[in-house]
């Protein structure tokens, strides 16, 4: 995009833009917080989760690891209940926003807050969801660690002043910075913000997130290792075969199978949340106790029966599990995942606070290898192999339900760090997504935004009209008038002139002022005869280049609170040779719609 100067004759200044560098540094800075952020979060979910569950002061937890039994016996029951109590109070108390997956908050203030995010929400949140997932609920740490990162990037552009798209890509930085961070996929973080986070997708964005979330990733690799989230034994190749036709036919299906399940999960999780708000008429903390007392019931009779809690907190140790082989029986995977639906849906409809990302990915994984082991039985002699079927489904549950479809492929393949897979997750995510939108429109993020009447944008389109300059739009030659003509003699000319919708008032051979032909025919008869051009005019216009885009342009007009811009050959603007035309808003508007024909 060209440089273009802009001005304001009203000596009001437009919103100085950061230097691209600046913007940059500053997303380092976004990147650097995210990662200490997320270390910090998991230390505080580990201190939790050992005082809770164990009875111990440590910070020492892997989430990746089963926990053991807890000294409590059936008493452990209560602590999802326990947990509830300190969630409901920092929610209630301190910040609703910190309620529930944090996500769909982060989206509803980019297209309706103008980037605008409280710095305490990062604060509740962390320690709200540090609470929900330690003690037990079916929850993720993605949502906490991205609404941190986001409202660091919001917070930053508060403090400075910067337009609101540069606030915007601040907050997309942090967004790309908590997902990198967390899983270790860096690529995959971008992506994630530019699906998810931005309205724009363009260098001067691009370049920020792609800086924060590099950062953010040495950051955690500093603190986590540079292994992936989750250790995926090699496919071995004569077990997996992602060429084979019969076995893409395969993967297919489990697209179908795991697009309905996305589709299932979202509705799943609002259907409680509207089931608790109004079928239980009491306040917040004893709906969220009631949800999660089922939980710990749901999670105590795992550990009699089969040895373990599994479905409890982010549940990676489950899926663990699977992707090594050492959980493979189809009947304990169909139930762990219907445990896992139920559990997240009462966790997050009666008041938790925690991600969807998480549970996403345990459900993925279990549906996917008891869809592995179902070929298996059904068609023996096709090359199958369980854990790639396990990856597939994972990747098709975050993308279907999320409608990330780009970053749950890169995301999933970082994980594996295995090419073969990526055909398979393509075709898995690729069909899971399509059948979600047709079980569903709305992903679990925007339903939350919908119900609230905040609608949000189906698609990321190019902004044809922003491809226009002023002087493609503006009225050329305009029509200037002295300020000191009478009244009387300017209601002559408008009289006889019915086409000039605008005319420019100059005084001294500079323009000064304009008159709009509408508003003037209001109050002409009315005008007493002393009075003069001058005393009729608007004061305020916008200046710009005739090079300058429709963007630029608007926010010219929109800082100067104006309805008009005079285009210029030069600026300052000395005289009235200078101007080459004027734009107004009805011609922004049309120039507007006739870049949407290429959509309608």
């Amino acid at each position: 995009m060209d440089t273009v100067p802009l001005t304001l004759t009203n000596n009001q200044d437009a919103r100085r833009q950061l230097h691209h560098t600046v913007l940059s540094l500053l997303s380092v800075l976004v990147g650097v917080v995210s990662g200490i952020g997320a270390a910090g979060f998991r230390a505080l979910i580990s201190f939790f989760h050992n005082l809770l569950f164990l009875g111990k002061l440590s910070v020492i937890y892997e989430a990746n690891v089963h926990t053991p039994p807890s000294p409590w016996g059936p008493l452990v029951i209560l602590v999802p209940v326990v947990g509830s109590l300190g969630v409901s109070l920092l929610v209630t108390r301190f910040a609703p926003e910190a309620k529930g997956h944090g996500v769909p908050e982060v989206m509803d203030s980019i297209y309706y807050n103008r980037g605008i995010i409280r710095p305490v929400v990062a604060l509740v949140k962390s320690f709200a969801s540090a609470l929900s997932i330690g003690s037990g609920g079916s929850v993720g740490r993605e949502g906490p660690i991205i609404q941190i990162g986001s409202s660091f990037g919001s917070t930053l552009g508060q403090i400075i002043s910067m337009p609101t798209w540069q606030r915007v890509t601040l907050i997309a930085a942090g967004t790309g910075a908590g997902i990198a961070a967390t899983f270790n996929t860096p690529i995959g973080g971008m992506l994630f913000a530019m699906e998810i986070m931005l309205h724009e997708v363009s260098v001067r964005t691009l370049v920020p997130v792609g800086i924060a979330t590099a950062t953010a990733t040495y950051i955690g690799q500093m603190f986590f290792g540079v292994y992936p989230a989750f250790v995926i034994p090699e496919l071995q190749t004569f077990t997996f075969q992602p060429n084979n036709p019969l076995v893409l036919v395969c993967y297919v299906g489990l697209g179908l199978i795991i697009g309905m399940v996305s589709a299932l999960y979202i509705r799943s999780v609002y259907f409680f949340e509207d089931f608790f708000s109004s079928r239980i008429k009491t306040n917040d903390f004893v709906r969220h106790m009631l949800g999660m007392l089922v939980v710990g019931i749901l999670m105590y009779g795992l550990m009699v029966f089969y040895g373990h809690y599994y479905i409890e907190g982010v549940g990676y140790a489950a899926i663990e599990d699977v992707l090594t082989g050492r959980l493979f029986q189809p009947q304990l995977l169909l139930l762990l995942f219907v445990l896992k639906l139920l559990a997240t849906s009462l966790t997050l409809g009666s008041g938790a606070s925690g991600g969807v990302f998480s549970p996403a990915l345990f459900i993925g994984a279990m549906l996917g290898a008891a869809y592995g082991t179902a070929m298996a039985w059904l068609l023996p002699f096709i090359p199958g192999n369980l854990p790639a079927f396990a990856i597939a489904g994972m990747a098709g549950i975050v993308g279907g339900s999320t409608g990330a479809v780009m970053a749950a492929i890169v995301m999933i393949f970082e994980m594996t760090l295995d090419y073969n897979i990526i055909l398979p997750l393509t075709i898995t995510v690729a069909i899971s997504d399509g059948m979600r939108w047709l079980l569903c429109r709305e992903t679990i993020y925007t339903l939350k935004l919908v119900r609230r009447g905040h609608f949000m944008p189906e698609a990321l389109q190019t902004n044809f009209h922003y491809l226009r300059r002023a002087g493609s739009i503006m009225t050329a030659d305009p029509k200037v008038l002295s300020a000191s003509i009478p009244l009387s003699d300017f209601a002559r000319i408008v009289s006889t002139d019915s086409v000039t919708s605008h005319f420019l008032v100059e005084d001294g051979g500079r323009i000064v002022g304009f008159v709009a032909r509408d508003a003037a025919l209001r109050v002409l008869e009315e005008a007493g005869s002393r009075l003069v051009l001058a005393d009729l005019m608007e004061r305020s216009f916008a200046t710009v280049m005739k090079n300058a885009p429709l963007h630029d342009i608007l926010n010219c007009m929109r800082a100067g609170k104006t309805q008009l811009a005079l285009v210029a050959s030069q600026l300052p603007l000395y005289s009235t040779s200078d101007v080459l035309g004027l734009i107004t808003k009805e011609q922004i508007v049309e120039a507007v719609e006739d870049g949407m024909d290429l959509f309608v």
